[in-house]
């Protein structure tokens, strides 16, 4: 059931945004693990297995690899909301709390550093959770299994390694 939900998932994304990548390098239980060869990139992708809320989009985490650009390991997220303008934005990784920053619906790591500091505790947790004040002054609340993630970013790091 979870991997048809995620499936889908991916297929509403290809269906808004064309460019997206073009081969599938797996599905690690609730993540998948792309590659676009055009641009070069590659990704490990999900989505939250709850998100509270009427959501205004579809949300998702990525973790994003540009060769040409020397991104690695980029963390990426869509809110299923806008966020307040100026809120705190709390990733939750088991016992590790990280401030984010973005605007809008996208969330990111402050800095590499940081992005590292994340994707490391991904690895290891079960759960992660991204907690902010939405624009409407209810709490955005969207918690993501982590089951497959370290594979999938895995197999999108390795996958661009290759177009260097």
């Amino acid at each position: 059931m979870k991997r048809r939900l995620l499936l889908a998932f991916i297929a509403i994304l290809a269906s808004f945004a064309p460019a997206l990548a073009k081969d599938n390098l797996g599905i690690f239980e609730s993540w998948g693990a792309f590659r676009d060869a055009g641009a070069p990139r590659c990704y490990a992708i999900a989505e939250p297995q709850l998100s509270r809320g009427k959501a205004a989009y579809t949300p998702y985490v990525s973790v994003g690899y540009w060769p040409k650009r020397g991104v690695r390991g980029q963390l990426h997220f869509r809110l299923s909301r806008n966020m307040a303008q100026g809120a705190k934005i709390d990733l939750r990784i088991r016992n590790k709390h990280f401030t984010l920053t973005g605007g809008g619906a996208d969330v990111w790591a402050a800095d590499k550093a940081m992005d590292a500091a994340i994707t490391a505790a991904m690895r290891s947790g079960g759960n992660m959770r991204v907690l902010v004040r939405g624009a409407d002054g209810r709490m955005v609340r969207d918690d993501y299994r982590l089951r497959g993630a370290a594979t999938a970013m895995d197999a999108a790091a390795l996958a661009c390694a290759k177009t260097r």
